[in-house]
């Protein structure tokens, strides 16, 4: 077990918290408006500016109705089939959904049974990683965060791939198949390694199963005796489809289109998504969801007192509870404004599974959350469209039911993604033609070169 130690490396020093103070060079909040600089590339309204076309997902939040923007319940659509018919269309046959929401993403239409069967044929037999690659790469340098692994490793395969910097489309959907294969191994993998040489627990390395799908493939892997319910497995399946892509301007796809069209190969391309799925504002959202819940828990003794949570969402939103950061976590999208799809398709199998776990009494105070925080944010927020449950407020509460540890929660999303992001750059590759350059206005003001020995 490795313990803390003190790590010269790590340690900010003095000097350079002071250093720092230089860099802390402020623009002027009023030059924003003046230049109208949509800061995150977005609308006042949120919407995002349109920086290119695809024919991978649509994100439907509004209609226009006498020329006028009125928001309505929202869509997502994968190839242009609705989500809500993709999932009722495997859920309705008794079936995993996600290899054949991977293929209608890659290949733009859903597969026959033929095309299917010989599709999870092959990201079964591309589930293998390189010879000793476990020992050498994931064993031997153990994070405490997966998603650096992981990236890590991404990075590290294109060693082992002889072909790496061919970006040919045969070349890069071998690719492509073979990353979105081999993530949930790699994720777990970096689990179980963290788990053994820095928690000093147990090390379980179970190999993958052919003819399980991916999302039992993951249960299979991460726990000690490979047990899970049928329900488990179809829940987590589904959060898995239900993450595999959303638009071309979510952060980690736009920063795959972005790092794509400089001609890069495929490895560095998905590292590079992968570090901004990192980010706690993007992937790791629904970690805030269950740590926010942990707190309110404890401050709220009452669960069937409105009043009592209403109170602690009105201390959030004040910046006196929790992180202060004075957020609801798991409320409001940057697209959606009365509803996500996804949230909706979610939490009407959440309460089966609480009922399941005999966690009813945590399903019932989420709904409530849900729904006061509504109320809340619309009294105490000026906001220019709805605000609803986004996916991250139900997703990682059906994690935690799985048993799922929160060291792979954003790795979960990043295994699903991996077949929106393999899209997003085939797309790129064939219908980019110029590196993506934005502009940036500079401000600063003209300065004269100061001659060493007059500086102060």
């Amino acid at each position: 077990m490795i313990k803390d130690m003190p790590n010269k490396f790590s340690e900010v020093t003095p000097e350079i918290k002071e250093l720092a103070k230089k860099c802390d060079h402020k623009i002027d909040e009023e030059l924003f408006s003046k230049y109208d600089v949509k800061r995150g590339l977005r609308k006042r309204n949120g919407e995002g500016v349109l920086a290119g076309l695809t024919d991978i997902s649509m994100i439907q939040s509004y209609t226009m109705i006498d020329r006028e923007i009125v928001p309505c319940e929202g869509k997502l659509y994968y190839r242009g089939i609705d989500i809500e018919d993709i999932v009722q269309g495997f859920i309705s046959e008794d079936r995993f959904g996600f290899e054949e929401t991977t293929y209608l993403l890659l290949f733009g239409n859903l597969p026959t049974k033929e095309q299917l069967t010989e599709f999870k044929g092959m990201l079964a037999e591309y589930r293998q990683l390189p010879t000793n690659f476990v020992r050498d790469i994931i064993m031997k340098a153990p994070s405490r965060d997966m998603m650096n692994t992981l990236a890590r490793s991404v990075l590290t395969l294109f060693s082992y791939d002889d072909h790496a910097s061919d970006i040919s489309l045969p070349n890069v959907l071998r690719q492509s198949i073979q990353l979105i294969a081999l993530f949930p191994v790699l994720s777990v993998y970096s689990y179980q390694a963290y788990n053994h040489y820095q928690l000093g627990r147990s090390l379980f390395i179970h190999p993958p199963k052919e003819e399980l799908s991916t999302a039992e493939n993951i249960l299979h892997l991460l726990r000690p005796d490979s047990q899970y319910t049928k329900l488990e497995a179809k829940l987590l399946d589904m959060a898995l489809v239900l993450h595999a892509e959303h638009g071309g301007g979510n952060n980690s796809t736009f920063t795959t289109h972005v790092v794509s069209s400089s001609g890069t190969d495929t490895y560095s391309a998905i590292a590079a998504a992968l570090c901004s799925l990192k980010g706690p504002k993007h992937g790791g959202a629904n970690i805030k969801v269950v740590q926010m819940f942990a707190d309110l828990k404890e401050h709220v003794k009452n669960w069937e007192s409105e009043d009592e949570i209403r109170e602690y969402l009105l201390k959030l939103l004040h910046k006196e509870a929790f992180d202060k950061a004075g957020l609801i976590y798991g409320m409001g999208h940057a697209v959606y404004s009365i509803s996500d799809p996804r949230s909706k398709i979610l939490s009407r199998f959440v309460k089966q599974l609480s009922e399941e776990k005999g966690r009813e009494d945590e399903y019932h105070l989420y709904a409530t959350v849900e729904r006061l925080a509504k109320e809340v944010i619309a009294q105490e927020r000026k906001i220019y469209k709805g605000v609803s449950a986004n996916i991250d407020f139900y997703s990682g509460f059906i994690y935690s039911m799985l048993g799922l540890p929160h060291e792979l929660y954003t790795p979960l999303f990043a295994i699903a993604r991996i077949a929106g992001w393999s899209a997003h750059r085939m797309e790129e590759l064939v219908n980019g033609n110029r590196i993506i350059r934005p502009a940036y206005k500079a401000v600063s003001k003209m300065k004269a070169y100061v001659p060493m020995n007059e500086r102060e």
